[in-house]
């Protein structure tokens, strides 16, 4: 008799805040995907009508469809640990990031899902390992981007080409080893945060590439504060392991 794979446990958190247009979208293709996977919305209290669209799509399919309201927009890393925190209370084994504008595509989750069945503790669709690829993002954009990751892997000595990605899944038992509490990253620096702390927790990071394609309706949350954030915690962060590991080779 074979045990229980872990994504046959798995819950897909979507974020959202003025998504109206984009939310029905995503979480039909989720289910077109994989028809039995359970999705989580976590609305910020959205102007624009998503959350009581979210209760509507809830409604109609209550098993698989689940809704979170929250009265404050304090950034996409909150959102997300209120969702772990959900699911984790709610015994999923793996935990799902997913954007609500279609740039993650639902039709790709069962790669990040048979990494997870194949012994990874995270898995990261990434733009940027071979088989990866950004669509219809201005070649400002990509700079960005590629500058960014390339910025944290240098800094911080990991090999991992897409730290900045918000396409990944983690097992259950990753997301209650590391220190949630203390984590209070907002923008994309999340994602950074979290894979940081994985490793430095000896779990498996591994990459699979996906197809990354920019949003087609509604408006990108990306600011220059986000950005600033990420440069300096994870200068924070390098700096900060070279001098742990300067110190753990003064006592070998």
């Amino acid at each position: 008799m074979t045990s229980e794979r872990p994504s046959q446990r798995a819950l897909v958190i979507i974020p959202t805040y003025n998504e109206l247009e984009n939310l029905p979208l995503i979480v039909g293709r989720v289910h077109d995907a994989l028809p039995d996977i359970h999705v989580l919305i976590v609305d910020d209290g959205s102007p624009d009508g998503t959350g009581k669209l979210a209760d509507e799509l809830s409604l109609a399919d209550p098993d698989r469809i689940h809704v979170m309201h929250r009265t404050t927009k304090d950034g996409l890393g909150a959102a997300y640990l209120a969702g772990f925190a959900w699911g984790l209370n709610r015994q999923y084994s793996v935990l799902v990031e997913m954007d609500a504008d279609g740039s993650h595509a639902p039709e790709q989750l069962h790669r990040l899902l048979d990494a997870v069945d194949a012994g990874a503790d995270v898995a990261i669709g990434s733009r940027y390992v071979e088989g990866g690829s950004v669509r219809n993002w201005p070649v400002r954009r990509l700079l960005l981007s590629k500058t960014a990751n390339t910025y944290s892997r240098l800094l911080l000595g990991v090999d991992i080409h897409d730290i900045t990605a918000g396409y990944r899944a983690y097992r259950r038992e990753v997301l209650e080893k590391i220190d949630l509490s203390a984590v209070d990253s907002k923008g994309y620096c999340f994602q950074i945060d979290l894979t940081w702390r994985a490793i430095n927790n000896g779990f498996k990071v591994v990459e699979v590439p996906i197809t990354f394609t920019e949003r087609e309706l509604g408006v990108s949350k990306m600011s220059g504060s986000n950005i600033r954030e990420a440069m300096i915690k994870v200068a924070q962060w390098g700096i900060g392991g070279r001098l742990d590991r300067a110190r753990g080779a003064q006592f070998q």
